[in-house]
């Protein structure tokens, strides 16, 4: 199934979260903290207000709280609005 987003939206694939900690400590599936880089899968075409300057590929940096999640084909994905992505990581 493909998902297309709408006007200014941006749908996201959250990088995996860390298993482990710096010092090697394995977390357990309740302390893992939601993942703040994603990586862009498809992007709406913008509207006559918004120019879309983020393409599929790019990897970003989001809110915590930010966005609608939705699982697809059983992976999970958040779609955004453009304005809630707080940088481009090159």
């Amino acid at each position: 199934m493909k998902l297309r987003p709408m006007a200014d939206r941006v749908l996201l694939k959250p990088n995996d979260a860390e298993e482990t900690t710096a010092s090697g400590l394995i977390l357990s599936t309740a302390t893992k903290e939601k993942p703040v880089i994603s990586q862009v899968v498809a992007v709406g075409p913008g509207t006559k207000d918004v120019e879309m300057i983020v393409k599929p590929g790019d990897k970003v940096v989001v809110g915590k709280y930010v966005g609608t999640e939705i699982k697809l084909d059983g992976v999970d994905y958040t779609i955004v609005k453009q304005e809630d992505i707080l940088a481009i990581v090159e």
